[in-house]
């Protein structure tokens, strides 16, 4: 599902996102049992959530995050562009690289967030109103201790009862990882008028304000 939108910035190009009339819900993801243990210094780790744009926006609120960058990850470089993977058949899922400090906030609690107001891991191929195997939930880990926090994060999601139906958002073999067209980095604190980012983003961002304080920051950490 696409459009075309006209950004400020720039002539008529294409919208990362489908039209949206309402926010998703927001789950109250559980405190990790398994609590990542990184050793000091910054680290990466990728996370598919639908549209990049709300997975950007959230992440870009949280403290200690020092970067977040949208992207394409699971295809080639030769496919790694928004008009073709928009076509779903090139193995890319929009992605966001997100950089941390483990002495602020860790890789668990970025899982918590991620699933409380960013994806719904019960869902396959889409998220929110759009569609398409480019906008599947996944996981990318990129270091040992992320993907068993990951991994033992995803059964107790499981076993949580917190959502209705089971768990498919899965942890996915790290790639290389493509940035995306820069009229789509920074793209909710550039354009928060625009309607995607009103019905659907802007929502999270204050759904996390809400749910995690301690580690919510009002500044937006531009990728």
């Amino acid at each position: 599902m696409k459009l075309k939108i006209l950004l400020a910035s720039a002539a008529l190009v294409a919208s990362a996102c489908s039209p949206a009339i309402a926010a998703e819900n927001v789950v109250a993801a559980p405190a990790a049992t398994r609590v990542a243990k990184e050793i000091p210094g910054l680290k990466t780790a990728i996370f598919a959530g639908g549209c990049f744009w709300g997975v950007e926006a959230v992440f870009s609120h949280v403290k200690g995050v020092k970067s977040a960058v949208s992207g394409y990850e699971g295809g080639t470089k030769a496919d790694a562009d928004y008009e073709t993977v928009s076509s779903g058949r090139t193995g890319h899922r929009e992605s966001v690289k997100v950089v941390y400090d483990p002495k602020v906030v860790r890789y668990d609690q970025l899982l918590q967030v991620f699933f409380s107001v960013v994806a719904d891991p019960t869902l396959k191929d889409q998220q929110g109103p759009d569609r398409g195997p480019q906008y599947n939930a996944a996981l990318v880990p990129l270091s040992k201790e992320q993907r068993e926090v990951a991994a033992a994060y995803l059964k107790q999601m499981q076993a949580s009862g917190k959502w209705k139906r089971p768990i498919v958002t899965g942890i996915a073999s790290a790639g290389t990882f493509y940035p995306a067209e820069d009229y789509h980095q920074d793209f909710a604190l550039k354009n928060p008028n625009q309607g995607y980012i009103r019905a659907w983003d802007l929502p999270k961002v204050a759904a996390f304000k809400e749910m995690y304080p301690s580690l919510y920051s009002a500044k937006f950490q531009t990728g």
